[in-house]
């Protein structure tokens, strides 16, 4: 985690700019679960999500991009195509607030001081941190599972997106959003997590990979300050 964050801020400071542009926007979509619990299908949104999103671009090729997002995520073992998990019966449902703080990485120059139209695939990673519930079989495994307690951890998050300038001003983005979990109890497969101590009637599932979640959806942002001179 260490060397991410030292990459991210070296990367930050590596190129001399002026008069960059600022984005502000929203994002909204879908949101899945990839766990112990429920489907196993890497993008299925099936809950909503919606934030807000600041970037400083500091050249057209990276930005420094913060995002604040709230989702909600569940699943459902009767859902599931594995029929183990649809004899199990497991639910939950939980809630995601994180912040993330991080680089993009345009694939082509994105420069709106240059004429319309301007278009991009691009990149993103960082450090996100994110508080969600813990969830454990409170009442033993013949019954669900319950929330219980705060679950603070962090993530590294994998975005791969297309953006395009609409206006001068105005920049719409679809983009896939995976994030990779420093914790495995945001199902309540690894409750030692929150008690403090080993519960093997409580625990389930595969102790050696960390649960993830992913956020699919589109993003607005609006262009602020003069127009950008980049400048190496």
């Amino acid at each position: 985690m260490r060397y991410l964050i030292a990459f991210v801020v070296m990367a930050f400071f590596s190129i001399s700019t002026y008069s960059q542009q600022v984005e502000i926007g929203a994002f909204a979509g879908g949101a899945n679960f990839i766990g112990d619990v429920g489907r196993t299908n890497y993008i299925l949104p099936n809950s909503p999500v919606g934030g807000l999103i600041a970037k400083w671009n500091r050249s057209a090729r990276h930005s420094l991009r913060f995002t604040l997002v709230y989702a909600e995520i569940s699943a459902d073992d009767t859902k599931s195509s594995d029929t183990r998990r649809q004899q199990r019966g497991y639910s939950f449902e939980n809630t995601i607030a994180e912040a993330s703080l991080g680089l993009e990485f345009n694939f082509w120059d994105f420069d709106l001081s240059e004429p319309l139209p301007q278009s991009t695939p691009y990149l993103y990673t960082g450090i996100t941190y994110f508080r969600a519930d813990h969830v454990w079989l409170k009442n033993g495994r013949a019954n669900n599972l319950v929330n219980e307690g705060t679950n603070w951890s962090f993530a590294i998050p994998m975005v791969m997106g297309y953006k395009e300038a609409v206006t001068e001003h105005i920049i719409g983005a679809f983009e896939i959003g995976a994030r990779y979990t420093l914790t495995d109890n945001l199902d309540g497969s690894w409750p030692s997590e929150y008690l403090g101590r080993r519960e093997p009637n409580a625990e389930f599932g595969n102790r050696n990979t960390n649960d993830w979640y992913v956020f699919t959806g589109i993003t607005f942002t609006f262009t602020f300050g003069r127009k950008p001179c980049y400048c190496f």
